[in-house]
């Protein structure tokens, strides 16, 4: 399951010898305090054979369940973390001042559009999690669903666990919305639905509902949502997103009794994959269904049709629109036509339209074709399609008019990303019913702000939903570069900083990359980096192959086959800031999120001499055992299966933990967990963290901090992330020799 990227995100022993033994960091002059000892893990060595090639594991023992040994070890590493974080003098000032940052502004999320009523999820300015807020045409906020009235209690001596509203969708008619809350940032969904009106529940609730989809009928009374399987005492990981379904549920009636829609094991069209994720929409104004298939990570969907009448037969005549091989990654729906966002034929992307009532990609013609630059999101409006077109770092909003033959060019306030709509973030959002469009633009150096296109006008106004940051900018830079990579291939560098920046080569930079999914890490504001920028440090983010920055090929550039290319990208990207003055090896930093764990993990245990430390923040580290936890199978299309003769060395190479060596000088790392993420099981930081630790002789810290009230990130609090922020950044300022943040020996 894929994860987007942003500059931070947010998250008890059994044999373990605590010795408290001196460790004293060999670079002279920085970092030179006494660390204490890690919490030392069991070793119960497990080989493996894949085609003849033996591969050891000697921590396989935590992946094993029941798991209190396993707990144990993690609360002593994470005591051992937070011990050694605390004691950092300069990170208390540095926590206060970024969550003084962190505090200035709302927070808004997932915005959509019904009836012309805004809906999204409002985090106040200092608030810990965001509120269900409908804001009507004139602009009058309603707050729906307070999530912070739903956090489970705690048992003796045991800790509460918050709760959050991660999805939500409203009825066509904007009256009642169906919304998802889970506990702990576990994204175990269970859906409610709330009246617009008396802002009151209604009696339906529906578990097992993390990948729901809801999407209404038009009579605003049926919905539509996808459901997991019960879970089977004993059953693999694997298991947990495999057999999905999708449900018709009548508002009353009980969840069990739900019409059976679509079952992902009985699919109406060949689909090859090892697990399907699927969802049904009903867009307004439309008389037909459409059914999304994906194999959970792939940006490439199979689509399926029936006409929303059908719904009164016993059995529903579902039709291709198009199968995943047509490439198609977007799609809107008006009345009987569908418009198409593919790369079949067109690796920057174009726009193809078919007729619902008797669909054919084949026959589908060209409404807007490829151009220099990407294509990468389009909405349908009353007036007509907007479409988003990426050309680097700068996206350019174009609208194609109802007729026209050629979309028309929307001038934007400021160079900046329409943020994309991953995990519900925001983006480009119009209603079919009513002309216009909102888009939220963002840049790194300026906050996001949500706008309204009229086309009546042709004015672009701000929304107000978003106010203006209260702090001054204007010291601030963005650069946006590229690096020639091993291959000669130019990798797009962003490079953040103060404008009076001193280029003496001796400036803290902090790395950062994601290369995967097809996903691009486009720039964001987040003022938490400000206290970095401050201290004289640099932010740059590496925009690697195996995401989407340059179109499709980008994506295959670094995926399976071509995986390493992620790395020695990044690699590459780190030796420019050298030399390109910025730095030295005594302060630079690399880091990855999730996925990202593999760019970061390959690119310490490749040139553990090229980084001072290292951030792995809920890093997908152990590729082969990736495979055997919940979301592994959904994963195979983007890394390969240890079942495949040709994918295992692929694999083999991009797994970090497999290659983490004996008397190794690495960097000093900081790697961060969730106790209840389902998307990076736990055990794959904790795993790293125990070989990083056996290993390394350079006698810098590493350290496994765990957050046990939070899962991947998705859903933390405010203050787990800002304190998650202050910790990290608060680690490499001290092992950088930053004055003020050595403890005392």
């Amino acid at each position: 399951m894929p994860r987007s990227t942003r500059l931070t995100t947010g998250r008890r022993r059994a044999t373990i010898a605590c010795l408290l033994l001196p460790a004293v960091l060999l670079q002279p002059g920085i970092a030179k305090a006494v660390t204490p000892a890690a919490p030392v893990a069991r070793i119960a060595p497990v080989t493996d054979s894949y085609f003849g090639q033996g591969v050891t594991d000697p921590y396989r023992w935590m992946e094993s369940q029941p798991k209190p040994e396993f707990l144990q070890y993690l609360h002593a590493q994470d005591d051992h973390a937070r011990g050694v974080l605390a004691a950092i003098p300069g990170r208390d000032p540095l926590a206060h001042a970024i969550s003084g940052l962190d505090g200035l502004l709302p927070r808004i999320s997932m915005l959509t559009i019904a009836n012309g009523r805004r809906f999204y999820l409002k985090r106040e300015a200092g608030a810990q999690i965001g509120r269900l807020v409908m804001r009507d045409e004139r602009g009058i906020e309603t707050v729906l669903v307070d999530p912070a009235g739903l956090d489970s209690p705690a048992g003796p001596g045991a800790q509460s666990h918050h709760a959050e509203i991660d999805q939500f969708a409203p009825s066509q008619d904007g009256g009642l919305v169906a919304y998802g809350v889970s506990i702990g940032g576990s994204e175990k969904s269970v859906l409610h639905v709330v009246d617009t009106i008396t802002r009151n529940n209604r009696p339906d609730v529906i578990d097992r509902a993390q990948f729901a989809s809801v999407s209404w009928a038009p009579d605003g009374r049926h919905f539509f949502y996808t459901r997991l399987p019960v879970p089977v005492p004993g059953a693999p990981a694997t298991a947990e997103y495999a057999h999905l379904r999708v449900f018709e549920h009548a508002l009353g009636d009980k969840a069990d009794h739900d019409r059976l829609i679509l079952d992902t094991d009985h699919l109406p069209f060949p689909f090859k994959a090892q697990q399907a994720f699927a969802s049904v929409t009903c867009t307004p104004g439309s008389g037909h269904l459409l059914a999304t298939v994906s194999d959970g990570v792939s940006p490439e969907v199979a689509l399926y049709t029936v006409p929303l009448a059908a719904l009164a037969g016993e059995t529903l005549p579902w039709r291709l629109v198009a199968g995943q091989a047509d490439a198609v990654v977007g799609a809107t729906v008006r009345g009987n036509r569908i418009d198409l966002l593919t790369h079949r034929n067109a690796p920057h992307l174009r726009i193809v339209e078919t007729d619902l009532r008797a669909p054919s990609f084949a026959k589908a013609r060209t409404i807007v074709g490829a151009g220099s630059g990407v294509l990468t999101d389009l909405a349908l409006a009353a007036d007509g399609l907007y479409l988003v077109r990426r050309d680097g770092a700068v996206m350019t909003l174009l609208r194609l008019p109802d007729g026209a033959r050629t979309p028309e060019t929307i001038m934007l306030p400021f160079a900046g990303t329409i943020e994309p709509p991953l995990e519900g973030a925001g983006g480009l959002v119009a209603d079919p019913g009513r002309p216009g469009a909102d888009i939220s633009l963002v840049s790194w150096v300026h906050p996001l702000v949500w706008l309204h296109y009229d086309p009546i006008g042709h004015t672009m106004t701000d929304t107000g939903i978003a106010p203006p940051f209260p702090h001054d900018l204007k010291p601030y830079q963005a650069i946006e570069t590229t690096v020639r990579a091993h291959d000669g291939t130019m990798i797009p560098l962003s490079i953040v900083s103060r404008r009076d920046l001193p280029h003496d080569g001796q400036r803290p930079v902090l790395l950062d990359g994601y290369g995967a999914y097809g996903i691009s890490y486009d720039p964001a504001f987040t003022p938490t980096i400000l206290p970095w920028l401050d201290h004289g440090g640099v932010f740059a983010v590496a925009h690697v192959r195996g995401g989407g920055e340059r179109g499709q090929a980008w994506h295959e550039g670094g995926r399976i086959a071509t995986k390493m290319n992620t790395v020695t990208d990044f690699i590459a990207c780190a030796e420019a800031m050298i030399s390109r003055h910025y730095t030295d090896g005594a302060h630079l930093a690399g880091s990855g999120t999730s996925a990202g764990g593999i760019l970061i993990g390959g690119a310490i245990t490749q040139r553990p001499d090229l980084f001072r430390a290292a951030l792995i923040r809920v890093g997908a580290t152990n590729s082969l055992r990736g495979e055997f936890t919940a979301g592994g199978p959904a994963n195979i299309p983007e890394f390969g299966s240890v079942t495949d003769a040709a994918q295992f060395p692929s694999l083999l190479r991009m797994d970090a933990y497999q290659h983490v060596r004996d008397h190794v000088a690495y960097p000093a790392v900081l790697l961060t967990g969730g106790a209840d993420d389902p998307r990076v099981t736990v055990w794959e930081p904790a795993k790293m963290a125990a070989r990083l630790q056996a290993a390394t002789s350079s006698g810098r810290p590493v350290l496994l901090r765990i957050e046990f009230d939070a899962g991947h990130g998705i859903g933390s609090t405010r203050d787990q992330r800002d304190l998650e922020t202050a910790d990290e950044q608060a680690f490499l300022l001290w092992q950088m020799g930053e004055p003020g943040f050595e403890p005392t020996p």
